[in-house]
């Protein structure tokens, strides 16, 4: 039942902020259009709700609840980012806004992405995080929790892998080739 939970939260999230979108830019009730994208955090509290009274109920906990903890985890670590990402593109794609702005690709700036980055997915992954402990101490040492335990350490996988990402790129900046720069000085020269 969890995991068509999390189905349902999925599609639901996508069902949300497309309606939101479109009554937002195609209907111009753009008021309307954020009503309905602020229902979209419900959804992770009926997910929280569900897998707490499944616990509750003496359901061992295994793969499905941690899960749901990541689930929710992540949707609160990279839902807005996600949300501002489709805002962006459907904004100019159908009401004439600016074109997305793109990532830059070299240097200090995409470091200073790269570390944004990072810090979305390190908020995720502690959210997560947070809710696999409340879970392993909702449970208490009645129930076996080594699967949610073995969550917590993929959290931490994660956490570190975006680390290295971003001091990668913090260390060893890519630079600018040489074409580009000569070619941005010439428009700048005009």
């Amino acid at each position: 039942m969890i995991v068509t939970l999390i189905v349902l939260c999925e599609v639901a999230f996508w069902v949300l902020l497309a309606a939101g979108l479109a009554l937002r830019y195609l209907a111009k009730k753009p008021r309307l259009g954020a009503a309905v994208l602020l229902c979209e955090p419900l959804l992770e509290v009926v997910l929280l709700v569900v897998t707490a009274i499944d616990l509750k109920n003496g359901t061992v906990p295994d793969w499905k609840h941690g899960l749901a903890a990541v689930y929710i985890g992540f949707t609160v670590g990279l839902g807005h980012s996600t949300i501002k990402w489709v805002d962006a593109r459907v904004a100019h794609r159908f009401a004439g806004g600016p074109p997305p702005v793109k990532p830059p690709k070299y240097g200090k700036a995409r470091a200073v992405h790269e570390w944004r980055t990072a810090a979305r997915w390190t908020v995720a992954a502690a959210t997560a995080l947070a809710l696999l402990q409340a879970a392993i101490w909702y449970v208490g040492g009645a129930g076996d929790t080594s699967t949610l335990r073995g969550w917590q350490q993929t959290m931490l996988w994660v956490i570190g892998i975006n680390l290295i990402i971003a001091v990668s790129y913090t260390v060893f900046p890519k630079p600018e080739p040489k074409g580009v720069r000569d070619r941005d000085r010439e428009r700048i020269d005009h």
